[in-house]
């Protein structure tokens, strides 16, 4: 019995994951598969088994040539993610996965359970290039971008340990995924928006999920929210603003001195024209930094400025790192602030934060590992 060919250029160089399944379009797995000595139609049978079936165990594979499996998952679907190490909280309804790539740079992912659904927090980068001084991931630096294949296997396997009940017991489905882990994902557009597609895709080319139920977050990228808006794939828009004023904001998201508040604004406005997707503004409240009264007044007046029913705000308690001067706000202010939101017409929801007793800031796991 013969063996299959290999494909060219699929062996990992520095810094670069192999090519998986997850990184190619349908023209290029039917091009990947005639490659490998087999036909097209096998992409299809793959992809059933990867992105509905949560498989890329050859055994598992019984409708493929028993001869052909092996090579096949060795060539197409190349390990990329290693378990280093694994915290829950929550009686097990969330766990933080920390993730040991190829060239040994750490990720983190999160899984949430909630009563009829699983929601994932995913890391488009390892490390981060925004360098925003309260964040853990920030400090970090950038490693490198991740690939979708390393995008995608994060959902995959949360999607297989939600459904096999490994995540506080009864299996549950995995239905929303949030890209607001470790990295901006809109500087790691290319990658982002090939998962982005995975997701949505209906099975079996895809995870089949509801573009509504994937938030990609960004601390300001304009190019990347107008070009986000232009993809005709209504996910939801997080925008992580922190401060309504410049001369704050230039300090706590360094992006500000490329697009200023107003034109990060700006952006998430016509990103709700596009798509009809209400924007949710992410704001860390940091405790006597950006909590006042007159900054909730202003972030109002800067939001209703630009009309009614396109936002939604999410204050979010600040998850302190180890050593930081940063800290979340008194609960009392807090609750003022998102009172002046809520008089002034805005949606306010307090974001539920999870996993504070397991290092629960994106990028803490990472850190202490490095």
């Amino acid at each position: 019995m013969t063996s299959l060919p290999t494909l060219p250029m699929l062996a990992p160089r520095r810094g670069k994951p192999p090519r998986h399944f997850a990184d190619l379009d349908q023209v290029e797995r039917v091009d990947a598969l005639k490659q490998l000595g087999q036909p097209g139609f096998r992409a299809k049978q793959l992809a059933t088994h990867y992105y509905d079936h949560l498989t890329v165990d050859p055994a598992d594979m019984t409708d493929l040539p028993a001869a052909a499996r092996d090579t096949l998952v060795g060539e197409l679907f190349p390990p990329l993610l290693t378990h280093v190490t694994q915290l829950t909280a929550d009686d097990g309804a969330t766990v933080k996965t920390l993730w040991n790539l190829i060239d040994n740079a750490k990720v983190e992912s999160v899984l949430m359970k909630y009563p009829d659904r699983a929601t994932l927090c995913v890391t488009s980068q390892a490390g981060c290039g925004m360098a925003c001084p309260f964040c853990a991931t920030g400090q970090m630096g950038l490693t490198r971008n991740l690939s979708a294949g390393e995008i995608v296997e994060q959902v995959r396997l949360a999607a297989k340990q939600a459904r096999d009940g490994e995540l506080g017991g009864d299996p549950v489905r995995l239905s929303n995924v949030v890209f607001m882990g470790m990295g901006e994902p809109l500087a790691n557009y290319a990658a982002v928006i090939t998962a982005v597609r995975a997701l949505t895709s209906p099975a079996p080319e895809g995870f089949g999920m509801s573009a509504r139920h994937v938030t990609v977050s960004t601390v300001g990228l304009v190019t990347g929210i107008d070009r986000l808006a232009s993809e005709g794939i209504p996910v939801t828009l997080a925008l992580s603003l922190h401060a309504p004023d410049d001369e704050l904001r230039d300090t706590l998201v360094p992006i500000n001195a490329r697009w200023k508040v107003d034109e990060a604004l700006d952006a998430a406005r016509r990103y709700f024209d596009a798509t009809g997707r209400r924007v949710s503004i992410e704001y860390a409240l940091i405790r006597d930094i950006n909590d006042h009264a007159h900054r909730a007044e202003l972030l109002a007046k800067k939001l209703n400025a630009r009309g009614d029913g396109w936002v939604h705000v999410n204050p979010i308690p600040l998850n302190p790192t180890p050593g930081s001067k940063w800290t979340a706000s008194d609960p009392k202010v807090e609750q003022e602030f998102v009172r002046i939101l809520r008089m002034h017409g805005i949606p306010t929801t307090i974001r539920d934060t999870r996993g504070s007793d397991i290092d629960g800031a994106c990028g803490q796991l990472a850190i202490k590992e490095r």
